[in-house]
């Protein structure tokens, strides 16, 4: 079984849910991280921010319309709560000016602020929004970070695992095909990354310009 939507050189225990499999992550302590806002000049839209590190982060999904996203079941209220669902391309333009779709290397230095991959999940995902099926509701979001489960779409129009797991587009290009995602999973504490064909309609987190890593 492979370890994700269909992608490979997947690292870490991954969250199986029927065909797919994911990850998640755990922090140190939020004594870093300092929130603000910003609002997207092309659509009015306001959303929160937050600095971890030397890093500064919008702390939702992006929700900008673009020809080439769509909502969670093309519901308008799945977008109000998870954010659009964007291709791999479609996100490497779709954050504001002074904002960028992060690389995978900017992931890195975020998850390895909080304590590392393996055990960062936990305290960036959102307190509530995530299945506790199984009991399990350890996220303690203490950077504000709050990431949601927004579950993917295909090309094909399918949709798949809201409120279960969450994927993360990164800038990273694997190949003429892929590109690299970071991933979360309601029960397990890491943050996991996988390459995945650039058609999946997986979430996306702006990072400012001014705070990539050198």
């Amino acid at each position: 079984m492979n370890a994700s939507v269909g992608g490979k050189n997947r690292r870490a225990a991954g969250c199986v849910l029927g065909t797919i499999a994911v990850a998640v992550l755990l922090s140190v302590s939020a004594v870093n991280a300092q929130g603000g806002s910003f609002t997207d000049t092309r659509d009015g839209k306001t959303y929160r921010t937050v600095k971890i590190g030397n890093q500064t982060w919008m702390a939702e999904n992006l929700n900008y319309k673009t020809d080439k996203s769509v909502c969670y079941d093309n519901e308008e209220s799945n977008c109000q709560k998870y954010g659009r669902l964007y291709d791999w391309k479609t996100a490497l333009k779709a954050c504001p000016a002074g904002w960028h779709l992060p690389s995978d290397k900017e992931w890195t230095a975020l998850t390895d602020f909080v304590g590392g991959e393996e055990t960062a999940g936990t305290k960036l995902k959102s307190k509530t929004g995530w299945s506790t099926d199984k009991g399990y509701e350890a996220a303690t979001d203490d950077y504000g970070f709050s990431a949601l489960p927004g579950g993917y779409g295909s090309s094909g129009g399918s949709f798949s695992y809201a409120g279960y797991y969450g994927l993360w587009w990164s800038a990273t290009e694997n190949d003429a095909t892929d590109a690299r995602n970071r991933d979360m999973c309601y029960y397990f504490e890491n943050v996991g990354w996988s390459n995945n064909n650039k058609s999946f309609l997986f979430s996306l987190r702006c990072s400012q310009d001014s705070a990539a890593p050198q």
